[in-house]
This record gives C-alpha cells, structure tokens and sequence, in this order.
C-alpha cells in the first residue's frame, strides 16, 4: 500500500514540471492612488459621515485580467503579455476610496462595516478600462450612482477621462490607464464633495 505522503510528494514533483496556465507574462500591472492618506492618521465618523464605495459593476469585456483595447465601435482585443494583477474594477474602486478618503476626510467603509454606521454610498458601473487603438489614448469612463443618505434620492453622472499612449505596449498602456483612473478618482471626489447628506 502507497502511503498517502509518497503520493502528496509525488503530485508536488508532478505539478512542479507542468504548467496549466501557460507562459507567465514578465510581470503584472496594478494602478496605484496618486493621493493616499498619511500614516498613523486618526480619522472619526459620525453616524452618517461615512462612505461605501462598492466594486463597480463592468462590462464584460474589462471582466478579466487582460488589458483590453477597442479598435471602432464594435472590435476588442487585448495587449499581448499585459495582465493585470488582479480584475480593473477592484484595482479603480482601491483609487475612488483612497482618493475621496483624502480629499473628502470621509471614513471609507465597507459594505459590513456600514451595517453599524449607514451614511453615503457609491457603485456605478466602470463602462470602460481599456486603450482605443484609433485614438492612441487610454480611456476610463466610470458611471457613477451616489446614494447620499437616508430619505435623499439617488444622483448619477457620467465621468470620462482619455490620456494619450505612447505605444500600445504592457507599460505605456498600464501608465497612461494608471493616471486616467487618478484623474477621474479626483472627479468623483469633488461630485461626492458637493453632495451634502
């Protein structure tokens, strides 16, 4: 009878040779906030002085870890070698939140944590994350949904921003989407700033 820690060892040495994913690109892409909040920082809410900034809903075509890119209205590809570390719309609500954290002085909570302390909150759907191969620009389009407090009726807006591309290459394409994402962050948070609860 084979002991049940050959085999583990076995299935290790198996996995270690074959490769299910494929080539790993040479390295991954994040976005990162132009504006993040100051170390050993004490912040306090109120009751109805927070935010919720949910992970935007997307269309499928920016559903994925791949960096996409329009070519006219109906053709989308995907750079070569470009991933990002993890799905665009977690790595843009990460941007909104720390960006109105900064700019608004509003504790950012999440969607548990707001059980205890209900005040503003923001989803949307994030329309567009990708490069237009046409224009040579990176292109974030956010629609934005606030739901100010208790009793105020919902507002939305539109936001859109477009930085050029040097090249539609990994690094080029990840710089110019990393600022684009800033850019409207900022947007939102002075919309966010003139909404009173």
């Amino acid at each position: 009878m084979i002991k049940p820690a050959i085999v583990l060892i076995a299935a290790l040495s198996l996995t270690a040779c074959i490769s299910l994913r494929g080539k790993a690109p040479p390295s991954l892409l994040t976005i990162t906030p132009a504006n993040s909040i100051a170390p050993a920082q004490t912040r306090i809410a109120r009751a109805g002085e927070t935010i919720v900034i949910a992970v935007p809903t997307v269309p499928q075509a920016i559903a994925t870890t791949r960096v996409a890119v329009n070519s006219g209205a109906t053709a989308i590809a995907y750079i070569k070698n470009a991933i990002w570390v993890e799905a665009p719309a977690r790595l843009f609500q990460r941007v909104l939140s720390e960006t109105i954290a900064v700019k608004n002085g509003k504790m950012v909570l999440d969607a548990r944590q707001s059980l205890s302390n209900p005040g503003m909150q923001l989803g949307g759907t994030l329309m567009r994350f990708g490069v237009d191969s046409e224009t040579k620009e990176a292109v974030v389009m956010f629609d934005a949904i606030l739901s100010p407090g208790k009793d105020m009726p919902l507002q939305s807006r539109r936001f859109e921003t477009r930085v050029p591309v040097s090249a539609i290459e990994p690094v080029p394409a990840s710089k110019a989407l990393n600022k684009a994402a800033n850019q409207i962050a900022v947007d939102v948070a002075n919309w966010v700033g003139t909404v009173s609860q």
